[in-house]
């Protein structure tokens, strides 16, 4: 790349193209990977110098995109960034159709407040393969994911970035461009990048010559030429603290519509073919059809409100000037329960991964069972890869009809995408597991939403896994949290479940929206597990649509009401009520720890206002001086 290597290139050759930028000639995504040199100039190939130099082909460019299959997984790339920078102060990021300058198309705007790139910064993330995100909680990590998401959008992106170093604030602007790199017939990536530092004495950005004056003009010309700002003035003018992405040239789909729809909705940024399913009444089911399971595949509103499991109440995803409201799915659930999961790594059921358990929260969607969705939702460190991931596939019944689950799985290993688990045999285990756990739920609880009851009695599960903490019944889901009280894996499987029926000493985990509020209605099952009936207050006409689709079989007033069962035996209710004890104590310790973190978090920002004021009120000063 010519900003980092210094390559010579020949000006005149580089430009002798029109000034307006042409877009590529084939616009449809999937069809825009036919680089044919045949069109490029001989002086223009033979002008850069690419002798012991290790080169790639601008082809590279799109080959690496294509993993993208999902445009809003594209998006969802660059959203993630922004969110890996609230550690460094950033509260919003906001993502926007705005018109390019240049010829009034539209183009796609990511920005946020954050720290910012400093020249060296993004010169690493407009190449390939430089991470500095060393941090476990952070999304990115293989350093690739800007290039791929932003060339998935789009046939060329800008960045302009501030950066406030110990001396004074930087603004560095960036072009990855396709259209540059195939209407010059470069055959190596040229990624020109121009950076300036401000001057307290003049009160302006002044350029930075990293390898010369002619080296910093060479490079501003192949931007003024190819991006969609004209003048130094107009890129001078884009930038402010943090970073700023736009897209421009954005993609067509196979029918040569724009592939993302900015028209259907205002307030919303939809996948052009998405925009008459998302409408009502459109399919048979209008239910499903407005559903989130359905809608978050065509409209980005709805997948950024479930992209992240937490978000911080100081930062906030703006979608066309409207905040994104965060969507928990474990609110959409009703009769759900809880499953500690603690994944293993081999037949021995001792031999456990090195990892925090899991708490899976599962149950059947409020609209059960007038919707056919089921599947569980699968985070990865706070960042959704599974949306609605079927585990029970091609069942001729009625079986996991309306079930799902929300878990985060930070033991198992995301693909490049962020679309997909590695399919290592942990992930494998891991949707054993929950095929068995849906299956498992479905047979106990099916007669709650107005199926046949299946008849059996509870017996302990034999699974390659420690036994498994339950909780039932209670009024709202949990709100999974990134630390999880854990169940001793030495406890005996008999003691292990636990439902929730009598009002009075709950543990507080249960419910994370509300720490320290009792649940109502708690107590120990027998250890024979026989499942217990839920005190739910049901309308008469849900008990009568119960009545309509349960059969002779199935007593329906159960499903109203407590039926008696034996409790445990005294020394297991004492154990599972230490273990109740210890939860607590932890949760509150974990709250504590939440609090803290939080407020730490203010600090850091307000610190950095704080100083970006004073080293503002010391320009003035030091300028008034002169």
């Amino acid at each position: 790349m010519s900003d980092q290597d210094g390559t010579s290139m020949d000006e005149s050759s580089l430009f002798s193209a029109t000034v307006v930028c042409p877009a590529p000639i084939r616009r449809q995504f999937w069809k825009a990977g036919n680089y044919d040199m045949g069109h490029s100039s001989k002086a223009t190939t033979q002008s850069i110098d690419v002798k012991n130099h290790l080169c790639v082909h601008p082809m590279f460019l799109h080959s690496n995109a294509t993993s993208h299959k999902w445009v809003f997984g594209a998006i969802a790339e660059l959203i993630d960034n922004a969110v890996d920078e609230i550690q460094n102060g950033a509260t919003f990021v906001v993502i926007d159709k705005i018109s390019n300058p240049r010829d009034g198309n539209p183009a796609l705007l990511i920005q946020d407040d954050g720290g910012g790139m400093d020249p060296e910064a993004i010169r690493h993330c407009m190449s390939f393969g430089f991470s500095a995100k060393k941090s476990n909680n952070s999304i990115g990590k293989y350093g690739n994911g800007f290039k791929t998401s932003s060339m998935r959008l789009g046939a060329d992106v800008i960045v302009f970035s501030r950066h406030l170093n110990d001396r004074s604030p930087t603004q560095s602007i960036g072009l990855l461009s396709y259209t540059f790199l195939r209407q010059t017939g470069c055959n190596k990536i040229v990624v020109p990048v121009v950076d300036y530092e401000f001057s307290a004495s003049t009160g302006k950005y002044g350029p930075i010559h990293l390898h010369g004056k002619k080296h910093f003009s060479l490079n501003l010309s192949i931007l003024l030429q190819w991006s969609p700002y004209s003048t130094e003035e107009e890129l001078l003018s884009q930038g402010q603290r943090g970073t700023k992405i736009v897209i421009y040239n954005l993609w067509l789909n196979d029918e040569g519509d724009m592939e993302l729809d900015f028209d259907s909705d205002a307030q919303d940024i939809r996948i052009n073919r998405g925009s008459k399913i998302i409408q009502k009444g459109e399919r048979v089911n209008p239910i499903y059809d407005q559903h989130i399971a359905n809608l978050y595949l065509y409209s980005l509103r709805i997948y950024s409100s479930i992209l992240y499991l937490r978000i911080p109440q100081c930062f906030r995803i703006i979608l066309r000037g409207q905040i994104v409201e965060h969507h928990n799915i474990a609110n959409d659930l009703k009769f759900w329960e809880v499953i500690l999961y603690k994944p293993h790594m081999g037949g021995n059921v001792e031999l456990f991964c090195d990892c925090v358990p899991v708490l899976t929260t599962i149950g059947f969607l409020k609209d059960a069972p007038h919707v056919n969705i089921h599947g569980f939702n699968v985070y990865h460190h706070n960042r959704l890869i599974l949306p609605f991931w079927r585990v029970v596939k091609n069942t001729t019944n009625s079986n996991a009809r309306g079930v799902v689950g929300v878990l985060e799985a930070n033991f198992i290993e995301p693909t490049h995408d962020k679309q997909d688990f590695e399919k290592t045999s942990l992930f494998q285990r891991l949707e054993d597991r929950l095929k068995q756990m849906t299956l498992e739920y479905w047979d106990f609880h099916c007669g709650l939403i107005g199926y046949q009851q299946v008849k059996k009695s509870r017996v302990p599960v034999l699974s390659k896994e420690p036994p498994c903490l339950r909780t039932r019944g209670c009024p709202e889901p949990v709100l999974m949290n990134h630390s999880c009280d854990v169940v001793d894996s030495s406890i005996d499987a008999s003691s292990a479940p636990v439902s929730f029926q009598n009002p009075g000493n709950a543990p507080p985990h249960i419910s994370a929206r509300n720490p320290g509020k009792p649940v109502a209605n708690y107590q120990i099952s027998s250890p024979q597990g026989l499942h217990t009936k839920r005190r739910q207050h049901k309308s008469p006409q849900e008990l009568e649509h119960a009545k309509k689709h349960s059969g002779s079989g199935l007593d329906t007033t159960g499903i109203l009401h407590n039926r008696e069962e034996k409790t445990g035996s005294q020394s297991q209710g004492q154990e599972t009520l230490g273990l109740m004890q210890e939860n607590e104590k932890l949760q509150s310790l974990l709250l504590e720890y939440e609090k803290t973190e939080k407020e730490l978090n203010l600090k850091v920002q307000q610190l950095r206002r704080q100083l970006e004021d004073v080293h503002r009120e010391y320009t003035e000063l030091l300028a008034k001086s002169e």
